[in-house]
């Protein structure tokens, strides 16, 4: 399932630097770039409280931009962004220009379901090695998360890469081993007795 877009709205910037980046956020904007798909970088002017918005809303990195520059609609994808560190507003993005056939590196999160079918309901811990997995997907079909099923996990076990159904076209980057997304542990003091008597 992957979201869909959302609209933001850009300012061409003429002037690059420091200086003017200064002044745009004075105004209440940011300056950002997007670049890639082998066309010149297009510096741009976005409002702050939109972003900065869309950040807190969570998915920004995996959700496509719409962002309307002079007249014309260009899709691309937050490739990063700078938070200022004392006042937690966005300070600058940069964006990859995706079309429908680009594939993208993104981080997607990974979600873990069926706990009450598995150990953890008699008492086991869920160690979770990877809260992201690093996938290539196309642009246009960036999964929101992935799902692991924990359903009949058995103290001792550990959940690889191989076991989750990865929504098509979509492939992990760390492709030389079947990597590990959890381990199911025993508790640090030991199963409660009605658990081992199970």
């Amino acid at each position: 399932m992957s979201h869909s877009s959302y609209k933001l709205k850009a300012e061409a910037r003429e002037r690059v630097g420091k200086g003017s980046a200064r002044e745009l956020r004075r105004n209440g904007m940011i300056p950002a770039v997007i670049y890639g798909d082998k066309q010149a970088p297009i510096a741009i002017a976005l409002s702050t409280n939109e972003v900065t918005k869309r950040i807190h809303a969570g998915g920004f990195m995996t959700t496509i931009a719409e962002i309307e520059v002079d007249g014309q609609t260009i899709r691309a994808l937050p490739k990063d962004y700078q938070l200022d560190p004392v006042r937690d507003f966005t300070m600058h993005v940069d964006f990859l220009r995706v079309s429908a056939d680009s594939l993208v590196v993104v981080e997607v999160p990974v979600h873990f379901i069926n706990e009450e079918k598995s150990a953890i309901k008699t008492g086991a811990v869920l160690n979770v090695v990877r809260h992201e997995v690093e996938l290539e997907v196309p642009a246009t079909d960036i999964p929101e998360f992935i799902t692991v099923d924990l359903s009949g996990a058995k103290v001792g076990d550990s959940i690889h890469i191989s076991h989750v159904k990865l929504p098509k076209n979509a492939s992990p980057v760390i492709s030389d081993r079947d990597f590990t997304l959890a381990t199911i542990v025993a508790p640090a003091g030991g199963m409660s007795e009605e658990a081992s008597a199970e």
